[in-house]
């Protein structure tokens, strides 16, 4: 089999696609830090503006699980307990936010 090979080829695009999936996902965790970070730097007076906060950041957490699952990591309590999502945003996961 030379360097072009089918099996070459194949294990080529899926070591490029394992990178491509990795990233993506790397991105969804900032993204759900971000997200984490300006809830709990939200002014404790403003109800209106932790809400909406609150509902972003479930939101940010809903893309990350899925992600994972499409990568096929199906259990989540260790990424809850490492990035310390708030119980109130895991109620949130995957609910509409309420006209503000």
């Amino acid at each position: 089999m030379g360097p072009f090979s089918s099996d070459a080829r194949h294990n080529a695009l899926e070591y490029s696609l394992m990178k491509e999936r990795a990233s993506a996902l790397g991105h969804a965790g900032r993204k759900v830090q971000e997200a984490l970070e300006a809830l709990r730097n939200a002014p404790a007076g403003d109800a209106a503006l932790q809400q909406k906060l609150m509902y972003a950041a479930a939101d940010c957490v809903w893309r990350y699980f899925v992600h994972r699952e499409a990568c096929g990591m199906r259990e989540h309590e260790d990424v809850i307990a490492e990035y310390g999502i708030p119980k109130p945003v895991l109620a949130r996961v995957g609910a509409r936010p309420p006209e503000l």
